[in-house]
């Protein structure tokens, strides 16, 4: 079992608990369902039922993965900005890999963490009422055969795979160590761009310079340059022609080239 302390995880008090289990459907059910005050954190060493992204199913390798939640209370963050907090946890999950790790990983629009092109971890935010609760999924020790099949045409990796030898109460304690440096200052101030967060996801962002194609809900299918990030967290998409971008708010994307 992994064993964390309040102390490894937090310099700054954001963090009020940290909880492992040995086995749950979902972290972020849990946390919803349960409420209660701000800075939680669920950790299950192995979870059945996880969810990412889209709909799709997270299973994780018991021991292998590192899988937990934490739950907000973004009172001073407007609705309509909080859609960012899930692309501010794919800044500090990029953060903590490359600095724990020396491994350069990237991030693909909106919050797929990538190392060489290949996924290393998927992150889901939910929000019931007033609370937020982002669910992680990262593989650490996870071997080749046991990686999902990759949405998207990505295929899979783990820290292990990439040659990166770390415990995994490393990783998660750098986590939640840039999660809440990032948050503060997001929550004190949030303004993406005041906040220097739009500017750090742009430099992470694998995503932009590229062609892509993104699969649209309702089925419909956008293909052009990946431009820029605009301050509300959207997708610049140029068509062939087109003098315009098209924002994207929800949607696959598939890097072409």
């Amino acid at each position: 079992m992994l064993a964390v302390s309040l102390a490894d995880v937090s310099a700054a008090g954001l963090w009020t608990s940290v909880e492992v289990v040995r086995q749950t459907g979902s972290t972020n059910a849990d946390l919803l369902r349960r409420g209660g005050p701000e800075g939680q954190v669920l950790v299950a060493e192995e979870q059945t039922a996880g969810r990412g992204r889209m709909g799709r199913s997270w299973v994780s390798q018991p021991g292998a993965a590192l899988t937990f939640s934490f739950l907000l209370l973004p009172a001073a963050v407007p609705p309509g900005r909080r859609g960012w907090l899930s692309l501010l946890t794919g800044v500090a999950v990029v953060a903590a890999v490359r600095g724990v790790t020396g491994l350069d990983a990237m991030l693909k629009w909106p919050n797929d963490v990538l190392i060489g092109g290949r996924k290393l971890a998927g992150i889901l935010a939910e929000q019931s009422g007033d609370f937020v609760v982002i669910g992680i999924g990262l593989n650490v020790a996870t071997t080749p055969d046991a990686l999902p099949s990759g949405a998207g045409g990505l295929r899979g990796t783990s820290l292990a795979i990439e040659g990166a030898d770390v415990g995994r109460e490393v990783v998660l304690a750098g986590i939640l160590r840039q999660f809440e440096r990032w948050y503060l200052a997001f929550r004190e101030d949030p303004s993406p761009e005041r906040a220097g967060l739009l500017a750090e996801y742009r430099r992470l962002c694998s995503t932009l310079g590229r062609t892509v194609r993104v699969e649209l809900p309702g089925m419909r299918i956008l293909s052009g340059l990946a431009e820029d990030i605009d301050p509300e967290g959207r997708l610049l998409v140029t068509e062939p022609g087109a003098s315009t971008p098209v924002p994207v708010s929800a949607g696959d994307v598939i890097h072409v080239r």
